[in-house]
């Protein structure tokens, strides 16, 4: 019961500071609640019992990322950007798009309906702690996709470092 009660917390969390965070004005109100919404991700890794993931998502997302793009924010300045449109009036797009959302997921609920009454058979925990099954499989069966990934993560920094040193010249 009180696990159920931390999901439907976390997950309304999640929820609502991605909503918050996409129809708010100020960008420094939209980081915040996108922080919130970080932490009720980190809530519900928590619950999974993945406290990895949880901890990555607490220092790296919200504690590292987060109080960067709050440092670009502030120092950029929107006074320009706070002055546009914010949607440019397309309302009828948007509504069709949530109601296409909302109808396919309440058929998806629909046909899934007799698997919520049964429990969900747990794996049974491994000698091995949650850190080191995530490194094996990362390190040993997604190897090559993990070195690509590094390798296009870089070439977009150099990129833009190297964008922003012709801007300056």
């Amino acid at each position: 019961m009180l696990d159920t009660m931390f999901f439907y917390m976390f997950a309304l969390l999640a929820v609502a500071g991605a909503i918050l965070t996409i129809t708010m004005r100020s960008a420094v109100h939209c980081a915040i609640s996108l922080i919130a919404s970080l932490a009720g991700v980190a809530g519900l890794y928590l619950l999974q019992k993945a406290e990895f993931l949880f901890a990555v998502q607490l220092v790296l997302y919200i504690g590292g990322i987060m109080v960067l793009f709050l440092f670009v924010i502030m120092l950029v300045n929107l006074d320009s950007a706070a002055k546009e449109r914010q949607f440019h009036r397309r309302w009828a797009g948007g509504a069709v798009a949530a109601v296409l959302a909302g109808a396919s997921a309440l058929w998806l609920l629909s046909k899934g309906a007799p698997s919520f009454g049964s429990p969900v058979a747990q794996a049974a925990p491994s000698p091995d702690g949650n850190v080191e099954q995530l490194a094996d499989l990362l390190f040993r069966q997604y190897l090559v996709p993990f070195e690509l990934a590094s390798l296009l993560l870089l070439v977009a920094i150099v990129g833009s470092v190297l964008m922003a040193k012709k801007r300056t010249s």
